[in-house]
């Protein structure tokens, strides 16, 4: 029998069950959609602060690592693909962290700004001035350099043309701190100046050293070239690089002195920069600023700095000796002639004292000289530039031209600091001019009495000075400390006239003094 037929209600369709085909811009679309739920589910679930370098470059970018979800295994993709993330801040500030601002924060604390105060008599310049100027006027001025803190005992280097006829010092600490200083000593010959200061916490800059520099590698000039004129102590920082080593500097007319086996930088190097710190990237100090090349009396890109080693070979010095002991090895050079080109290369030995290390080495008149300890010499000054680090019992190490061999020569002190010293009137020290002497100083007399020390109340009243050499007074003549001293002697009882004949700088001349005794 055939079934009957029946009649059912149409059946709607519901959307949501339909199978649909997906198109690839919809996938697209679910992705990122499921991206942003997974990593809002990430940060909702607090995620911790990783080093994500912590084998790498030593920065502190930090990755965002969301803990694994409740239950979830070691096996389970949760714990194996943490989230990571790095805000753009964070990139910024790293990249701002460079080697340079890493190295400032080790040394600034420790530049201080040096402070002087000079006081001179002022003289009545015509007579109506010497009618209402009071007697024994003074005249002060204020001027200021920079320092660097290099022991915990509080020692500042500086330069000696800095605090050069100060009668008052005072160093203000970058947080402006102020505190006295005490003049230790000072080496005009190498522009360095050593101070002392006294206080709580003092801030000390890692010291390096100049050996082994390479030109290009950055430098970092730290100093204070404006002084109090700003409302801080903070010192000023500017960077560039290492341009030269062992450069040599003559003075112009303005300057006092020779710079000898400087580092040159165009870091900028200004006025006041003078004392401060020379820095490299690894933070540490390698040279003390000192003088710039300039025909604006700014920085010009040709700045100088003393190295580090010498500054602090010079204030050891000076805490165990109380001087500068410089060695000596008895001969002098000249320069050679110069090529077609106008180079030279290497200098001659021109003179040579009995009696001296150099003599003992068997070196002669003439010999050229190319290398001392290391350092090629094509001039005099790179000569004295060697001569100027050296100490008493060095070895000096010289290359010769024709020698296969160096030539070793083991240096000496002065002759003028061990000569005996004879005392006359308290206040005057001789010593009697020996060949020695006579190399050392670069006396024109072979022979006399040497003033090896005066005191300036009585250098002013006698109108003699420091390194005068006294050859002859009235008609006798004076060949020895000690023949000056028997002179004087013969004179007990009388008085009158005494005519003094000396040799000063080379030149001869009198001085006459009135004698009472």
């Amino acid at each position: 029998m055939p079934p009957e037929p029946r009649s059912e209600a149409p059946r709607s369709e519901d959307p949501a069950t339909r199978a649909v085909t997906p198109t690839p811009s919809a996938i697209v679309r679910g992705i990122r959609a499921a991206a942003v739920v997974l990593a809002t589910s990430a940060l909702a679930a607090g995620c911790t602060l990783e080093n994500a370098n912590a084998e790498g470059n030593g920065t502190d970018v930090a990755p965002l690592t969301a803990p694994p979800a409740s239950g979830a295994g070691p096996g389970t993709p949760s714990s194996q693909a943490p989230a990571t993330f790095t805000t753009p801040s964070q990139s910024l500030d790293d990249g701002r962290a460079t080697a340079i601002v890493r190295a400032t924060a080790r040394v600034a604390p420790a530049v201080v700004s040096v402070n002087v105060i000079r006081t001179s008599q002022v003289r009545p310049r015509s007579v109506w001035e010497s009618l209402y100027m009071p007697p024994a006027a003074e005249r002060r001025s204020a001027s200021f350099g920079s320092g660097v803190i290099v022991s915990e005992d509080g020692i500042v280097l500086t330069n000696d043309h800095v605090i050069t006829g100060a009668s008052r010092i005072r160093v203000t600490l970058p947080g402006g701190r102020d505190l006295d200083a005490e003049l230790i000593g000072t080496d005009p010959v190498a522009d360095i100046a050593v101070l002392r200061i006294q206080g709580d916490d003092l801030p000390i800059a890692p010291v390096g050293t100049a050996e082994g520099l390479l030109i290009g590698e950055w430098a970092i000039a730290i100093g204070n070239p404006l002084g109090n004129y700003v409302g801080d102590s903070e010192p000023t920082v500017t960077a560039g690089v290492i341009s030269a080593l062992n450069r040599n500097i003559a003075p112009s007319s303005e300057d006092a002195g020779f710079y000898f086996g400087m580092i040159q930088t165009d870091a900028a190097i200004n006025p006041g920069n003078s004392g401060g710190a020379l820095v490299n990237a690894a933070g540490e100090v390698i040279g003390i600023n000192a003088s710039i090349i300039s025909r604006s009396g700014g920085s010009e890109g040709l700045g100088f700095a003393i190295p580090i080693d010498r500054a602090l070979q010079i204030a050891q010095d000076f805490r165990e000796q109380g001087q500068v002991r410089r060695a000596w090895v008895g001969l002098e050079v000249e320069p050679v002639e110069a090529d077609e080109w106008g180079r030279t290369r290497g200098v001659r030995v021109s003179r040579i004292a009995a009696g001296t290390p150099a003599d003992a080495a068997a070196l002669e008149v003439g010999d050229r000289l190319l290398v001392a300890n290391g350092r090629p010499l094509t001039g005099p000054l790179d000569w004295e530039g060697v001569l100027l680090d050296l100490r008493a019992d060095d070895f000096l190490s010289l290359s010769v031209q024709g020698r296969a061999q160096p030539v070793q020569i083991r240096a000496v002190s002065y002759p003028s600091l061990t000569a005996a010293r004879v005392t006359l009137f308290r206040d005057i020290e001789l010593i009697s001019v020996t060949p020695q002497i006579q190399l050392e100083r670069g006396l024109v007399s072979a022979d006399g009495a040497l003033i090896a020390n005066i005191s300036p109340d009585l250098a002013r009243r006698l109108g003699l000075q420091l390194g005068d050499v006294i050859v002859q007074m009235n008609r006798t003549r004076i060949r020895s400390a000690d023949d000056a001293a028997r002179f004087f002697d013969s004179l007990t009882g009388q008085q009158g006239q005494v005519i003094v004949y000396l040799e000063r700088n080379g030149n001869l001349g009198t001085r006459n003094l009135y004698w009472r005794g």
